[in-house]
């Protein structure tokens, strides 16, 4: 077992994936013979050739079109489009073929393949490299959305994402790819698709995050039990469509009150969905309001205003403490 960050997880599950089964290659941006911006790709070029990490030109939507073929002639592809806000690029071919196709013929063709994309701020990024657009992807049907939380749960829902048969869209948060390492075992792990965590247990409140805002959650928690004796519950959602609604419900029911955080935009964000969820099914547990931390309405701030656009521990306590004091 070592200790990997991010980015040596996802290598590890793309190496052993490959090493398993032929049929999965990688495809995108300089995801060869580079090993792909972010390095998530090094040194499957030189181990497996050009036939099965394929460079591409600067092309989403050539990616994502080759790849929805690629996977109904029996290939897994694993397209890397370099940041989550070039995407809209290749769009169509994801939301108009990948994730119809089954429905269209009826189940007789499928699409696996899996569509990684870095996603986030906090890494002081230039436009289009920031964004958190996770909502677009959970919004459509024939879709799975996959968002790890760390080194350990990231190599293994990706070696899952890698084995759907239906199409999977991996949120990377860019933040997340050195934060930490964790001891990941040597041997293949999965995870099972859509189904959340309990992070922490609590009894006082729930708070619902995936991606990056797990860590912020897990720190306003420790907060919260130092400074006010609140024990904060954390559910780590790993997977935002399709969504784990009986762990979230359940959560709530112990603690009756919930606070979501995303980094995505506030209004129409996932938060919406998770928040609707809880009162169809924990409603009588509810004893204030369900509380929203979130990116603000407006395209991502870059550089020196990011900090104040990504939700932070203070945020998130303040949204805690006021939710309690209902």
């Amino acid at each position: 077992m070592a200790k990997l960050n991010l980015v040596k997880a996802l290598n590890l599950a793309l190496l052993q994936e490959m090493e398993r089964d032929e049929d999965v290659v990688i495809i995108g941006e300089d995801v060869g013979v580079d090993g792909g911006v972010f390095r998530v790709t090094d040194d499957l070029h030189r181990k497996f050739g050009g036939k099965r990490v394929i460079d591409s030109p600067l092309a989403e939507a050539a990616i994502i079109g080759t790849s929805v073929g690629m996977a109904l002639y029996g290939l897994k592809p694993i397209c890397e489009i370099q940041f989550s806000g070039f995407a809209f690029q290749c769009f169509h071919q994801i939301e108009n073929h990948a994730a119809r196709y089954r429905l269209r013929s009826q189940g007789r063709f499928h699409v696996p393949m899996v569509i990684r994309m870095p996603y986030g701020g906090g890494v002081r990024a230039l436009e289009h490299h920031t964004e958190s657009e996770e909502q677009f992807y959970a919004a459509i049907p024939g879709l799975k959305m996959v968002i790890p939380s760390g080194p350990r749960n990231g190599r293994a829902l990706l070696v899952s994402a890698i084995r759907d048969p239906d199409p999977v869209v991996f949120f990377e948060s860019k933040a997340l790819y050195h934060a930490a390492k964790e001891d990941v075992p040597d041997e293949i792990e999965a995870m099972p698709i859509g189904q959340a965590q309990i992070a922490r247990d609590g009894r006082d409140l729930t708070i619902v995050a995936y991606g990056a805002m797990v860590r912020v959650a897990k720190e306003a928690a420790e907060t919260l039990s130092a400074e006010d004796g609140v024990e904060a519950e954390i559910v780590d959602l790993l997977t935002v469509s399709p969504l784990d609604r009986e762990t979230l419900a359940k959560s709530v029911e112990r603690t009756g009150r919930a606070v979501i955080v995303h980094e995505a935009a506030r209004s129409f964000g996932p938060g919406a969905e998770i928040a609707a969820s809880i009162m169809e099914r924990a409603f009588l547990s509810l004893e204030a309001p369900i509380a929203r931390v979130t990116g603000y309405d407006v395209p991502f701030v870059g550089f020196a205003r990011e900090r104040a656009h990504v939700p932070d521990v203070g945020r998130v306590i303040a949204a805690a403490r006021a939710t309690l004091a209902y």
